[in-house]
């Protein structure tokens, strides 16, 4: 595992008592590496997190991970408002959907997996609290998007995946995305449908309509479940 130093001043203090209990990976979401991390250590950006995975597997530390980086902004997950106060961000180098998305690489997410090992060993991070952007801002963002590898990083012991037989939802969909960690208006700023379909594109990326379909009632009554 490579890690680069490259400091970010885009931080502060988390708040006293705050557990670091959240993992949040996004992409750059910018034409290049080097773009990506200009803006990352950019003082007038105000944005940061504590890592940077390029395409070579190359990982740039930019913020400790005891301090607060600037990463989820307007978010929601099971209560939790500042999810930034709780959490370690680490940005996945990929142009994103406006400059042309593309797959993350083979290296990139070989030392994604190692540097997420060491951070669950350090942390009290429980699976069901490996997220994406677009679940934590589900109104905002669509990070890291439909062709991120969830179930790999499950195998490798890192977050969740839904396994195992049909289950059905014996609630609203409301309640039990809610339930699951979801924030939904008048809680958060997503509707049900924009909380759906970031529900969809972590776990049933193949179709992403924001519909409450049996299939995606089922996935959510099994990881409930798990």
């Amino acid at each position: 595992m490579r890690i680069v130093d490259r400091p970010s001043p885009n931080h502060d203090a988390r708040p006293e008592g705050a557990a670091v209990d959240i993992l949040v990976l996004h992409y750059t979401g910018m034409k290049t590496a080097e773009e990506a991390l200009a803006r990352l250590c950019d003082p007038a950006a105000k944005v940061s997190a504590h890592y940077t995975i390029d395409r070579d597997g190359c990982i740039y530390a930019h913020v400790a991970e005891e301090r607060r980086a600037w990463h989820a902004g307007v978010s929601y997950w099971a209560g939790t408002r500042d999810v930034n106060a709780r959490s370690i961000g680490i940005e996945l180098v990929n142009p994103g959907h406006a400059f042309g998305y593309v797959p993350f690489t083979d290296d990139q997410l070989g030392a994604l997996i190692e540097l997420a090992h060491g951070i669950l060993a350090r942390h009290p991070i429980a699976p069901r609290r490996v997220l994406g952007h677009s679940d934590v801002a589900p109104a905002r963002k669509i990070d890291p998007g439909e062709l991120f590898p969830w179930k790999r990083l499950a195998e490798a012991g890192i977050g969740l995946w839904s396994y195992g037989a049909a289950s059905m939802l014996d609630e609203p969909i409301e309640a039990a995305l809610a339930r699951f960690g979801y924030g939904i208006w008048p809680d958060a700023d997503a509707t049900r449908e924009e909380a759906i379909a970031a529900f969809q594109r972590h776990f049933r990326p193949s179709r992403i309509d924001g519909i409450a379909d049996d299939e995606t009632r089922n996935i959510l009554a099994r990881l409930l479940a798990a």
